[in-house]
């Protein structure tokens, strides 16, 4: 493939067989799904359709979004909307706690939206969120997914504050491609929030890449090394797929002998733990990363 911009690459027609979802099943899944709709509660395993829920729910781990469902970015990835936010929700730390509780959730990953019109970018109710879920729910890790919060270290450092077990931020995609698809984004400012977070006690780092938006495999493996170079411990590599006819499209779809080829290489290169695979999301086998 030739370094070409996203635009100049023709889309694939049809998805290919290896990106079928089964319809998430079982008895933990039953229950989870009648609590979720009996109480109303929102996770973004149910907003997002994920396709790993079943099996993420089966092992006591969900997802939770907080900060509203409006982001003040307009990343060409992604399907949340973008716009001016709603008013905070002070009780919302509050009500997540009490959501991971009915649920029983062992194993919680909080992940928001961009909030760059406030003054602390959210990271005030972030760090009481996580608060709350330890008195609430004692027992339950956590991982908290974050935004850049503009590389700010007076922000990051009240997450770093409470402790979470595992704390994320993902790089979304290689860095040619980064102002296309994350346009308020900076591919060097996440390196560098990964390596702030690292440097400062945080004990497991993990990242993200989603593949199939026009990257060249030797620009994988770079972001990759990049991670690691930044002593990220955990990666999750998965496969784009579009939201709607807005965002941008797909331009490859990666096979499943790639995928294994970069968890291959991932783990020689010094990852703990490398999740590779076309359904894998941010919070995929999150449970595992903790160790």
């Amino acid at each position: 493939m030739s370094n070409s911009t996203l635009e100049s690459i023709a889309p694939p027609k049809g998805k290919p067989k290896w990106l079928r979802v089964k319809l998430p099943t079982g008895k933990k899944y039953t229950q989870l799904r009648g609590l979720v709709d009996k109480y109303n509660l929102n996770t973004i395993c149910t907003s997002g359709s994920c396709p790993n829920m079943g099996e993420c729910w089966g092992e006591g781990t969900a997802t939770f979004m907080i900060l509203g469902n409006i982001c003040t970015r307009s990343c060409g990835f992604c399907g949340v909307k973008t716009g001016r936010p709603e008013a905070l929700d002070w009780e919302e730390p509050e009500k997540v706690a009490r959501s991971i509780k009915i649920m029983g959730i062992k194993h919680a990953v909080i992940t928001s939206v961009d909030r760059d019109d406030i003054k602390d970018m959210g990271s005030i109710i972030w760090a009481e969120t996580v608060n709350a879920i330890r008195r609430m729910n004692p027992n339950t890790t956590l991982e908290t997914l974050l935004p850049d919060f503009q590389g700010i270290e007076s922000h990051l450092d009240r997450i770093i504050a409470v402790k979470p077990e595992v704390v994320s931020h993902n790089m979304e995609t290689v860095k040619r491609l980064t102002r296309e698809v994350r346009i308020q984004a900076k591919y060097e400012r996440s390196l560098e929030v990964l390596r702030y977070l690292k440097d400062q006690g945080i004990n497991r780092t993990k990242s993200g890449i989603m593949l199939g938006l026009g990257e060249l495999e030797e620009e994988v493996i770079q972001t990759m090394q990049d991670l690691r170079d930044v002593n990220v411990d955990i990666v999750t590599i998965g496969q784009y797929l579009q939201p709607s006819k807005k965002h941008l499209p797909v331009k490859e779809f990666i096979t499943p002998e790639q995928f294994k080829k970069y968890e291959e290489i991932g783990l020689k290169m010094g990852f703990r733990h490398v999740e590779s695979g076309a359904l894998v999301r941010s919070s995929y086998k999150a449970h595992k990363h903790i160790n």
